[in-house]
């Protein structure tokens, strides 16, 4: 008998949501198979069955500060040298092929990703090879038990934060508009071009000798690169063996030291599905600043899930300047250790070497003196903000392994306030001046006033004992920062008008040195140094021992007068490379703060000896630069982003030092790219690190640029 029509209906749209049930229970159940899933679903976790997991999930990534979320819409192709940005659907259309996110197409595409630029040859292959951070082992071959010690160490800290970007998800590497295009002219140049490899010998390089091989990147890619991406749920991986051998052939110093070799040769080749990776250098600094550079050339693959490498790569580096700064001022405001712990870690992915660590001054003496703990007694800002003794053995062992040398400063005679303010109640006499005085703007530079008392024997005994522990701390220097800057003349004049002031300041530094001398069991460091002033224009102090920071404007008279005068110089141009400049004034009173904000361009095209026009000669008393933070506006909270990325390009600059485009005002497109890719892997070691363009810049490279 005929079933009625509406019960017919009834059935079939039981039927239907029979099937609905079934394909939901299915999908929920299959939820690790993005692949399967519509596009609304993998990326913005729209609600289903288990739609509120999902969408914790995506809460999760997007809560980390440090992770960026895979972007499953998007792949990238390499086109004419550049990356271009295109719609992936998770449709039938294309359903046998793989995504290629941004980040393993730039470090596929177009010109070295490796900041900062390497500066004799770089040569890298353009095919991507599968591995796991356990097939990684290292061994070191070197006459010295210390340097095989302390690069055993620095290997963990390379396969620890390796680890990390396997395990954490690297990402896209897109979070801050990274972009990888840029001109074919760096991209072919003869020293820095990437390298199309033999199909016949997977040993040798051939390096690309037209701008047609640059433009068959697009099918490099995708005919090299998506082969090697796993098929299914299990994982296949083109390496079972990661071997990195280091050889130190010359240096057996593990301190650093104005004189340091740190080139480096890196050698990084594939066979029988092992990868080689040789370093060749004459110090345990160049051997470190290699893994420094082979850890740019891995990455993760989210679409992958797994780490990449380059399949062959040729390294041969040496920097321009030996001394590659940067300065922390750790009194106008505190910094934990481990913030300041953050900083060393950018600092040796840059390759920087110096951390000046300006850790006193009037406001404010947080660290705690064995000899005199009088001194943070009066002077911290509380009990908690201090640094001890193992704070700074701490920092100092956490920068070493890391290629870097602490260079502590207690700055002297001036910005010497609070903390020594004791001297009448323990017998020793007025040890500091001028000690809170108003009004300030007579007798200091910003308030808290105080300014060291010149005449009095104990100020230097106290100095003495200061200095030798510090250096007992930091270990063997042949560099040490005595302050010096910023004297004001006004403040001692009320006590010693019967004086004259700038001898006063001369005789002050020249007791200081040798206080300091004393306290590194009578030998001096092979350089001193002190801060410009108007003082350092009269050459009262030995430009054999004394080297001069000079942080004034770049125009400034003195920078000449001092090279004249036959000082080492150590740049600090304020107009270029204070980064604490352009946040407005703080105070209501007095001199504004410097303007405008230092962009990481102006940064990057600070080349001073170019425009001072320095010989040969005269080159080789400029021992390099440093960037300076100091802190009247900065505290932990803003410290990363205040440094990063703008002391990264400090640290182009110094190591690579490029020349400059005959447009001042233009950066090439190349080194906007690298940048930016750099600073997303400053985002994943736990740096909060600005961005320099929109996120649309990143997904369409080049079109803002």
């Amino acid at each position: 008998m005929a079933l009625p029509v509406s019960f017919r209906r009834t059935l079939l749209v039981l039927l239907i949501v029979m099937i609905f049930l079934i394909f939901v229970v299915y999908w929920s159940q299959n939820g690790d198979n993005d692949d399967n899933k519509p596009i609304n679903s993998q990326v913005f976790g729209h609600i289903n069955s288990n739609g509120f997991d999902r969408r914790r999930q995506l809460s999760d990534i997007l809560s980390n500060k440090y992770l960026v979320p895979p972007e499953k819409t998007w792949t990238y192709k390499c086109v004419n040298n550049r990356c271009v940005r295109r719609h992936f659907l998770n449709t039938s259309k294309h359903a046998m092929k793989k995504r290629v996110p941004f980040q393993t197409c730039s470090m596929l595409c177009g010109p070295p990703n490796i900041w900062p630029q390497p500066t004799i040859k770089t040569v890298l292959s353009s095919k991507a090879l599968k591995f796991k951070s356990s097939d990684i082992k290292f061994s070191v071959n070197s006459a010295y038990k210390n340097v095989n010690n302390l690069l055993k160490n620095a290997f963990d800290i390379f396969l620890r934060e390796v680890q990390d970007f396997e395990t954490g998800g690297y990402g896209d590497g897109v979070s801050d508009g990274s972009s990888n295009g840029g001109n074919a002219n760096a991209a072919t140049s003869s020293k820095q071009r990437r390298s199309k490899e033999n199909p016949d010998n997977n040993n040798n390089f051939v390096v690309a000798s037209d701008k047609n091989d640059d433009n068959n990147r697009e099918n490099e890619i995708s005919d090299n690169f998506l082969p090697f991406l796993s098929m299914g749920s299990q994982k296949k991986y083109d390496v079972i063996a990661f071997n990195v051998n280091a050889k130190v052939t010359e240096h057996g110093d593990t301190y650093l030291t104005l004189h340091t070799d740190e080139s480096y040769n890196l050698t990084l080749s594939y066979n029988d599905k092992t990868v080689d990776v040789k370093i060749v250098a004459k110090s345990f600094f160049g051997a470190r600043h290699a893994l420094a550079s082979l850890q740019q050339l891995i990455w993760y693959d989210d679409e992958d899930d797994s780490l990449k490498v380059l399949s062959q790569a040729f390294i041969d580096d040496v920097p321009k300047f030996n001394y590659r700064g940067l300065m922390l001022d750790t009194s106008r405001h505190y910094f934990s250790v481990e913030s300041i712990k953050r900083t060393l870690i950018g600092m040796a992915h840059s390759k920087l070497n110096r951390f000046h660590w300006h850790i006193t001054d009037s406001q404010s003496f947080p660290f705690v003196s064995k000899y005199y703990p009088e001194l943070a007694a009066h002077g911290a800002y509380s009990a908690s903000e201090i640094y001890t003794g193992d704070d700074v053995k701490e920092i100092v062992e956490f920068a070493r392994v890391r290629g870097i040398q602490v260079v502590p400063e207690i700055d002297a005679p001036a910005h010497a306030g609070n903390g020594w303010d004791w001297g009448m109640k323990q017998g020793l006499g007025q040890l500091a001046l001028c000690v809170n005085q108003q009004p300030w703007t007579y007798y200091c530079g910003e308030p808290p006033c105080g300014q060291l008392n010149p005449k009095n024997n104990n100020t230097y005994i106290i100095l003495q004992k200061l200095y030798q522990e510090l250096i007992e701390l930091t270990g063997p220097t042949d560099f040490f920062h005595l302050g010096g800057d910023e004297v004001n003349l006004e403040c001692w004049a009320q006590h010693f008008n019967d004086t004259d002031l700038r001898t006063l300041w001369c005789d002050f530094m020249q007791k200081a040195f040798q206080r300091l001398k004393k306290a590194n069991n009578e030998f001096p460091p092979a350089m001193t140094a002190v801060w410009s002033s108007g003082l350092t224009n009269m050459p009262c102090l030995s430009n054999k021992l004394f080297a001069v920071q000079v942080w004034g404007g770049s125009q400034w008279q003195e920078n000449y007068q001092l090279i004249d005068s036959g000082y080492n110089l150590i740049i600090s141009h304020v107009d270029a490379w204070y980064l604490d400049c352009g946040f407005g004034s703080w105070r209501p009173t007095g001199e504004p703060a410097c303007s405008p904000y230092r962009t990481w361009q102006t940064v990057y095209k600070h080349r001073p000896w170019d425009t001072m026009r320095l010989n040969k000669e005269q080159m080789k008393q400029i021992l390099g630069g440093e960037a300076c933070l100091w802190t009247e506006q900065v505290d932990e909270m803003a410290l990363d982003s205040r440094l990063w990325p703008r002391a990264s390009a400090l640290a182009e600059r110094l190591w690579t030092d490029p020349e400059n485009s005959n447009d001042p005002d233009t950066i090439p497109r190349d080194i906007f790219s690298r940048m930016s890719v750099f600073r997303n892997r400053l985002l994943h070691l736990g740096l909060k690190a600005e961005p320099i363009f929109p996120k649309y810049c990143a997904q369409n490279p080049e079109e803002c640029i």
